[in-house]
């Protein structure tokens, strides 16, 4: 008898047979297969799973066919056939009957072996899309096997159809030649399939076994079978993403030693009870006893913070650089733009005002002379925080001890410049990434399933909703009227017209038209407006920005350059044209830029009267919610997580069979089974986990065993 571990490698190396080498493809259609379906072995071809399913169980008598182009199965024998004479070629016509009536079978191509292959009086079972002509039935290029093939070899109750292009089709390579190659590759593997999850997990789902899982996902008996299949192979691939990427935080914090944060002292401890603002919500808290548990671990942090616009993300930042500094090491803040680092550097100067912490801004438009001393104090170790753009990883920037970097808005920065940061001391610095852009919990498990995730999710309490309304073009001297109405009591209103770098020319025409409206119906000198585009030079946006922030400017008219980094509690007014154009994510993030002062705020999304559903859904939830994560939630709905995350980040969501959005249970089962097995078991050392230790080990020996794994 053969040992399992032997199955395993004699399986996965007979899957590593290149394509080519299967009874029936030859090197023509390899390459096809290679070019249009990126299946280069046995294994891809194994793992390319059908899209979906037609019920082949049911046979129709001629006379009983439905009156419409719907898929059809027949069985009878071939009566006749014929050639016809076209303009253009020929076809070749086969009388088909079932024993009492008679339709006919029609061919434009492939006449010939096709001609020669039909046996007239032997039974076939033909399958094919109806066509009605002059009330008759006929089936151009049906599927078509004898009964006795048909009644051979795998289930084809439910037949399965895979993706294809239009160049396979053409070059012959039908539904029916794809589920050939299936069959003759089940066929010529002897061997059951290899278990891969334990015998606990196929046993608490009551899981069919791999084999069948495997046979039934591309020939199934019956709907029971391929539903068992479905949930098995979905379960198995989201349960090896979640335990690669627990694994991978598991050997992340033993392998990579981080500083121990041991006291909570006197700059914290002063500025809790001193000096903090407001009192913390308990969203705050937790988020901030999580951290601390990880700053005392002798592990580096490697944390995500998730809060939603207004949540209090920085004071939480604040504080942890307190601990750093309570410490004796420095901390870092860095941001996406200068706006937002030099926003971050005033409120965290001013509610540290009475603390001696000592605190400075690097950005790229700090001059020399100003680089010279923040370079000093840092190799000193007399500047306690560091906040700044990218300017903050130069190599020519040197900390004496950096402890801590937090990294605001991690998507705006690449891995690489991430980790220039660790190179900056003898032990990488303990790192939390913060993020506005609330990400649905499925989404963020898989793609930061190898971080330990914080979520802030409440608001500060006392902090009025922002009321958001939904008005047409029609109505945009109503629009006016509110404005007029909201400076008069001493606001002021941003006005945001989209930005789509494909019409570039389009939308900075868009934004001129309606500055020169808001100008027409807000005169000077009785008002004053900013303006704010991506065509203007920094200084120049900057000057503008500051005049509106300064209150010499009622109205900001601007692309969506202010979508992140802008805080003017004065401002209690967003107005968005053209919100059709805009994300739900857009659309959030830009309502979020008012809403800080103690006024009540609001958001008035202008659209046209033609609204595609999907556009509807958009602002429909905007106006029925200000919950980020709920928002999220709708915009993983309609964009998929793909879109969401932008192509670089979602590679690990290029699934084969499950879907992260309909398949979201089986997603979160998967990573509680996935975390507790390694609560119990980190090194799958126990007999039990013998399948997943050998599955992982040859995962990483074949690459491509499934690439859907990041």
């Amino acid at each position: 008898m053969f040992s399992k571990s032997i199955i395993l490698v004699f399986e996965m190396d007979i899957l590593q047979t290149p394509i080519e080498f299967l009874k029936g493809i030859g090197p023509n259609r390899a390459n096809l297969l290679k070019e249009e379906l990126n299946i280069f072995s046995f294994q891809d071809l194994l793992y390319f799973f059908p899209h979906r399913y037609i019920d082949r169980s049911k046979f129709y008598k001629i006379n009983e066919l439905p009156q419409n182009n719907s898929e059809v199965q027949l069985k009878g024998s071939i009566i006749r056939v014929k050639m016809i004479n076209q303009k253009r070629g020929k076809r070749l016509i086969a009388d088909f009957s079932d024993g009492t009536h008679q339709m006919e079978l029609i061919w434009f191509r492939g006449h010939q072996w096709i001609k020669n292959n039909l046996k007239p009086n032997l039974e076939y079972v033909i399958f094919g899309r109806l066509n009605w002509y002059g009330g008759k039935p006929s089936i151009p290029h049906p599927e078509i096997e004898t009964q006795e093939n048909f009644k051979k070899g795998f289930s084809k109750s439910l037949q399965a159809v895979y993706p294809s292009t239009e160049k396979l089709l053409t070059k012959g390579i039908s539904q029916r030649l794809i589920s050939k190659m299936i069959e003759e590759l089940l066929k010529s593997i002897k061997t059951p399939f290899f278990e891969t999850l334990p015998l606990g997990v196929t046993d608490k789902y009551g899981f069919i076994n791999k084999h069948e899982a495997l046979i039934n996902i591309h020939f199934p008996k019956n709907q029971e079978k391929l539903t068992a299949a479905l949930n098995r192979l979905k379960y198995e691939e989201l349960f090896f993403i979640q335990l690669q990427l627990l694994i991978k935080n598991i050997q992340h914090k033993q392998k990579i030693k981080g500083y121990v944060f041991e006291k909570v002292g006197i700059r914290f401890n002063t500025f809790f009870n001193k000096n903090l603002p407001f009192n913390l919500t308990n969203a705050q808290k937790k988020v901030i006893k999580e951290i601390r548990k990880d700053l005392g671990s002798g592990q580096q942090m490697n944390r995500l913070l998730q809060g939603d616009v207004g949540s209090g993300k920085t004071i939480v930042a604040l504080m942890i650089m307190l601990i750093a500094s309570d410490n004796g090491f420095q901390s870092c803040f860095m941001a996406p733009t200068e706006i937002l680092a030099k926003q971050h550097f005033q409120s965290i100067t001013d509610i540290l005002d009475e603390l001696k912490v000592s605190i400075a801004l690097l950005t790229g438009s700090t001059k020399k002379t100003e680089r010279k001393i923040i370079a000093d104090k840092l190799e000193s170790g007399t500047l306690d925080i560091l906040i700044g753009t990218h300017a903050v990883i130069e190599d020519t920037v040197k900390f004496k001890n950096i402890g801590l970097a937090i990294i605001d808005e991690q998507h705006r920065f690449g891995v690489a410049q991430r980790a220039k940061l660790w190179r900056k001391n003898t032990l990488p610095p303990h790192v939390l990434v913060m993020t506005a852009t609330p990400i649905p919990r499925t989404l963020a498990m898989s793609v930061y399933g190898d971080l330990d995730i914080s979520v802030i999710d409440e608001l500060p309490p006392g902090r009025k909703r922002i009321k958001t309304i939904h008005n047409y073009d029609s109505n945009r001297l109503k629009v006016f009227k509110f404005m007029s109405d909201e400076i008069k009591k001493g606001r002021q209103i941003y006005v945001v017209y989209p930005l789509i770098e494909e019409s570039e020319k389009m939308d900075y025409k868009d934004l001129m038209d309606g500055y020169e409206s808001i100008v027409r119906a807000f005169p000077q000198p009785k008002y004053q407006i900013s303006i704010v585009h991506g065509k203007m030079k920094a200084k120049d946006k900057d000057y503008e920005m500051d005049r509106f922030i300064k209150k010499q400017t009622q109205i900001m008219v601007a692309t969506t350059v202010i979508e992140v980094g802008v805080n003017v509690p004065n401002a209690s007014t967003m107005i968005i044209e053209s919100a059709e154009r805009f994300g739900l994510s857009q659309l959030h993030q830009l309502r979020g830029r008012v809403g800080r002062g103690n006024d009540q705020s609001f958001c008035v999304l202008i659209s046209s009267q033609k609204l595609s559903s999907d556009a509807k859904t958009r602002l429909e939830t905007m106006t029925t919610t200000t919950d980020g994560f709920e928002i999220a939630e709708v915009d993983l709905k309609l964009r998929g997580p793909g879109d969401l995350m932008g192509t670089k980040q979602s590679g690990v969501l290029q699934l084969k069979i499950a879907d992260i959005i309909k398949d979201n249970q089986w997603l979160k089962i998967a990573r509680n089974d996935a975390n507790e097995l390694l609560r119990l078991d980190s090194k799958l050392e126990s007999p039990e986990n013998m399948p997943l230790r050998q599955t992982l080990a040859k995962m990483k020996a074949f690459k491509n065993i499934w690439n859907y794994i990041s």
